[in-house]
């Protein structure tokens, strides 16, 4: 009878929901995020894409399964403690604008981690670098100094498949973590590059479950030029969907105010410049920097929430979240939901 009591007293405690540790897990283990708390960092735009940065708690109503929730922690400070990994896609696929992708990426790199642009190391931003072609390979593990990522990427070469989904799984699992993810800092997910992938032996299901059950927040720059589609373009804008973020498109309609628009179309991709024009490369440069400025603006100026759910209902696998605005003609974008429970 004692033995019996003890093993269910064991089963108890063991399926009950666990508050995050205050020290991080190492490297190579899964990340393991809070199931007592959910954070749900929040964007809200007006009706043209400008940021609405002022709002007070009062504005905010969070919503679980349908069930109004009592938000116990809100702050719109910006520069709030952040862990980014950048995913750059290495596929053929990026030859031709890789010089200026790099650019780019160096950009977003300076804008996210060194906000301020004052060049000074700072404890509450990290990055980390993962590189995917054929094979994703993390190139820089968690640091909070951008110059050893961006002396990594300017000895990246693109070449060969895409594994885009393992790149994601790599994020998730097997990069060293900082004290106090995913709450102080979050965890936000970069990836640059088209969407698609040919060599993974993860799916998309599986990774955004797991970017999921780890509280990222995915967003894209895609490497789509021209308006062109890629097989692949439908997984960036899943992934960023459903996490709270989303994707912007440096290198689509560049060329709209442009002179001979689509009446000289050319076999490099482009219609009224020439590759390798002055012209040329200062469309591309302005798209991008428009689309890094976005991102980072977006990562920098994000609300976050924070909740203890008052249902543990473990007949709900993932439970779905709504965030209301109370203002009219605005866009709110939040993950669209979350896993209270790990895997057993």
């Amino acid at each position: 009878m004692l033995k019996c009591l003890l093993i269910m007293m064991l089963f108890a405690v063991s399926a009950w929901p666990q508050a995050a540790p205050a020290q991080a897990p190492a490297s190579q283990e899964a990340f393991k995020s809070s199931v007592s708390e959910v954070i749900v960092p929040v964007t809200v735009t007006d009706d043209k894409g400008k940021f609405i940065s002022n709002l007070d708690l009062k504005d905010f109503e969070l919503y679980d399964e349908g069930v109004k929730q009592q938000i116990s922690f809100f702050t719109r400070e910006r520069n709030q403690p952040v862990v980014i990994g950048y995913l750059i896609d290495q596929s053929n696929s990026n030859k031709l604008h890789w010089d200026k992708l790099k650019e780019a990426i160096i950009e977003l790199i300076v804008a996210t981690m060194d906000p301020d642009g004052k060049g000074t190391v700072r404890d509450q931003f990290s990055g980390y670098l993962i590189g995917y072609s054929s094979d994703a390979e993390l190139l820089e593990n968690t640091t909070n100094d951008p110059e050893k990522l961006i002396s990594r990427i300017n000895r990246m070469k693109p070449g060969g498949g895409a594994a885009l989904f393992d790149a994601l799984y790599m994020a998730c699992t097997s990069r060293t973590l900082v004290k106090g993810e995913p709450f102080e800092p979050r965890r936000v997910i970069i990836v640059v590059g088209d969407g698609h992938d040919t060599a993974s032996k993860k799916g998309l299901n599986e990774v955004l479950e797991l970017a999921q059950r780890n509280l990222v927040t995915i967003y894209g720059v895609s490497t789509t030029a021209f308006g062109f589609n890629v097989q692949g373009e439908g997984n960036l804008k899943r992934l960023a969907e459903a996490t709270g973020g989303r994707v912007v498109y440096p290198l689509n309609d560049i060329y709209s105010d442009v002179s001979g628009y689509l009446s000289t179309p050319s076999d490099e991709g482009n219609y009224a410049l020439k590759v390798g024009t002055g012209g040329y490369a200062s469309k591309i440069m302005g798209g991008i920097v428009r689309a890094i400025g976005a991102t980072a603006g977006e990562i920098t100026t994000q609300y976050i929430l924070r909740y203890v759910p008052d249902n543990t209902d473990r007949a709900k696998v993932f439970r779905k979240l709504e965030v209301r605005v109370s203002l009219p003609f605005v866009k709110v974008r939040a993950r669209e939901g979350y896993y209270p429970f790990p895997v057993q």
